[in-house]
């Protein structure tokens, strides 16, 4: 399932996103299915795999007229698709599948056609974290955020040059919400939502959606478009609770997830040539430059303060301008495979020069689970 012998070979957002209205979650999935199939020049008959989160995988199935023999509705938070994928390079390597659909679609902003969603006082959150005012994911991250910077002597400033860094790249895409630059104080000025987050530090909500299809590199190679290769993947998870992490200044899953991405890949930081981190928040890439080992400890403000991760850097990252600038529908790790996807195929807006390899690395809840992938263009 690694090495290159699973490609990506469609890859499509919805049509529009930030603001859909006329459109329902079902509505987007299917939008963002149908965009994939285009992409790799295939229909409904050809695909007989299905993975979502949200809506059960088999009413995606049924509206977008596949018969599947393979389902999927992992169902872990943002970095959920990251896993679909590396569930499906599983599935087609053992013959469980030959073309598999992976889809995303949210209305985050307008709350059109939600799943339903049980929000009981007897769960855990609901015994342990909601009475203490841990409720919204600003509200679950503060505490760990202030850790990480409290343990690193690093403070606000370093979470406002994350969206100073990130904004460059926005500001060269025509599909970001947030595209105006912006300095460390502007992020600092900017309405408190809760401590240490200011308004630009947290990710804008949206709708919008995504859809990826994946096959064997054989199969890849006679579609439409350019295959992507799966170099390596890992995924592992703490406990649901944020108030449970091991380490609250270091994430765990990233650790082991990341570990197994670059094992499989058989690759090392210094060969990824282009890098997403899930960032719902200013202080996750910071935590994700540091857990997958691209920086050592306490190096990842700086890292990025000194522009190393903007247009021009040694490591571009996030180059959509991230969740915090380019789309954030609830659960973000469909858009960032989608930027690794066009970077490597040539095609994004902010293109960077000479891109082989992509590692993209979710978050799922609120540093409950976490997945990584390995992408490149050229199979090895």
């Amino acid at each position: 399932m690694h090495g290159g012998t699973v490609a990506v070979a469609g890859a499509a957002e919805t049509t529009e996103i930030g603001k859909r209205p006329d459109t329902s979650v079902l509505g987007l999935h299917i939008e963002a299915a149908r965009n994939a199939l285009a992409d790799a020049g295939l229909t409904p008959a050809d695909v007989d795999g299905v993975a979502t989160a949200g809506p059960s995988p088999i009413d995606v199935a049924h509206h977008v007229g596949v018969t599947p023999r393979w389902l999927d509705g992992t169902a872990v938070g943002g970095c959920s698709f990251l896993s679909h994928v590396r569930h499906a390079a599983a599935a087609i390597t053992a013959g469980a599948a030959e073309v598999v659909l992976i889809t995303h679609g949210e209305s985050g902003r307008s709350q059109v056609g939600l799943p339903g969603r049980a929000r009981s006082a007897s769960s855990p959150p609901g015994q342990f974290e909601w009475p203490y005012g841990a409720i919204a994911p600003y509200m679950k991250f503060t505490v760990p955020a202030l850790r990480f910077l409290h343990e690193r002597g690093m403070g606000r400033e370093d979470l406002a040059q994350v969206v100073v860094a990130q904004r460059e790249w926005a500001a060269k895409n025509p599909r970001a919400l947030r595209q105006d630059l912006v300095g460390v104080e502007d992020v600092l000025a900017a309405p408190m939502i809760a401590y240490p987050f200011s308004k630009d530090m947290c990710c804008p909500v949206t709708d919008g959606g995504g859809a990826l299809i994946l096959t064997s590199a054989e199969r890849a190679a006679d579609l439409r478009r350019p295959p992507v290769y799966l170099l390596g993947s890992g995924e592992s998870a703490e406990s649901t609770l944020v108030s449970q992490m091991s380490d609250p200044g270091s994430f765990g899953a990233s650790r082991r997830a990341s570990s197994e991405a670059f094992a499989t890949a058989g690759l090392s930081q210094g060969d990824i040539d282009h890098l997403m981190i899930y960032d719902a928040f200013a202080h996750l890439p910071l935590y994700g430059l540091e857990d997958t080992g691209f920086v050592g400890h306490g190096e990842s403000g700086a890292f990025i303060a000194d522009g190393h991760t903007r247009p021009g850097g040694r490591l571009p990252v996030n180059t959509n301008g991230g969740g915090l600038n380019y789309t954030h529908t609830g659960m973000y790790g469909m858009f960032a495979m989608q930027e690794a996807i066009r970077q490597l195929r040539g095609e994004a807006d902010a293109q960077v020069p000479g891109v082989r390899t992509s590692f993209v690395h979710g978050y799922g809840l609120f540093f409950s689970a976490a997945t990584s992938l390995v992408f490149a263009n050229e199979r090895p």
